[in-house]
């Protein structure tokens, strides 16, 4: 299935599902918080190793099944699939846009 997603939520599910981790800056504000697993990675240094300390622990792809869009709210249901304890997992991303770019990010 094809979604529509902002530019900057595309960005992120193509980092997700390997792409240069490095390219967190284009689509994540300098203050951005993510919040996933009870913990949360504030600013692009910490999404960053987030992100690199995911991809290193397992091979996973997330593909966006759904998209529910209200104003700069966003939340894209994901059904992720890989090598973890649980998989697949259908898990919602619920996404904070400022100026384009994600600045909260929590995943549940």
């Amino acid at each position: 299935m094809s979604l529509t997603l902002p530019h900057a939520i595309s960005i992120y599910f193509t980092i997700s599902n390997g792409a240069d981790i490095a390219r967190i800056k284009h689509c994540f504000t300098a203050d951005a918080v993510v919040i996933d697993e009870g913990k949360t990675h504030t600013g692009h240094v910490a999404i960053e190793a987030w992100q690199r300390a995911a991809q290193a622990a397992f091979d996973y792809s997330v593909e966006p099944i759904q998209i529910l869009a209200e104003g700069n709210r966003v939340t894209v249901t994901s059904n992720v699939v890989g090598n973890f304890p649980g998989s697949p997992v259908v898990l919602k991303h619920a996404f904070g846009l400022v100026d384009g770019k994600i600045n909260t990010l929590e995943i549940v």
